[in-house]
């Protein structure tokens, strides 16, 4: 059987002073830094570019083939903004106002109606290239986007792709809209975006 040696009040206190001051020096020589800065041209970041995007942004909520599905419907009949409902979208962007025009890529996201006094959506979407230098990239918007006025800002955020680090802003302006009968829409988008 182990044998426990008796350890005086004085030692105990000694052997945790160093046990302490050990674990301080373990402790303060870890590195706790969560950031540095970098050079941006490590990441081939050279020179900041304003390029201008013009797509036209097709809302299909009815019929064969709905590129707009309402996943929430609002809790209140009563309500004449919508107010709680949810769609989830996968719209066309084309060169064109026409369903028919050059497709360049895709809208998905969702936009909700945000507001009880108003007919203003809140939208989150990221705009997905499948044309040209561009294919493969994102660029992503979120922000209000109050119907009601003849034209309306949303912000860049960000992006991926050739879109990294990207910011800037959205002029929406809507071509189309059939509120009596499909909902269905047509928004021209102009974005000026800032990236590498």
């Amino acid at each position: 059987m182990a044998r426990i040696l008796p350890v005086s009040a004085f030692q105990f206190i000694i052997i945790s002073s160093l046990l302490s001051s050990f674990s301080m020096i373990l402790v303060s020589g870890e590195d706790h830094e969560f950031m540095k800065p970098m050079d941006p041209e490590l990441f081939g970041l050279k020179k900041e570019k304003l390029t201008h995007f013009r797509v036209y942004w097709h809302d299909i909520v009815d019929g064969p083939s709905p590129t707009a599905v309402t996943v929430v419907q609002p809790l209140s009949n009563s309500s004449q903004t919508k107010f709680g409902m949810i769609r989830m979208i996968d719209n066309q962007l084309t060169l064109g106002p026409e369903s028919s025009s050059k497709l360049l890529g895709r809208a998905q996201g969702f936009y909700a109606s945000a507001s009880q006094e108003d007919l203003s959506l809140l939208m989150a979407q990221n705009l997905a290239f499948v044309q040209g230098k561009y294919n493969g990239s994102t660029i992503t918007l979120m922000g209000r986007n109050s119907l009601t006025n003849k034209v309306r800002e949303l912000s860049v955020i960000g992006g991926s792709g050739l879109f990294r680090f990207a910011r800037g802003y959205a002029l929406l302006t809507t071509q189309s809209f059939n509120a009596s009968k499909s909902d269905d829409a047509v928004v021209e988008y102009n974005i000026y975006v800032l990236h590498y």
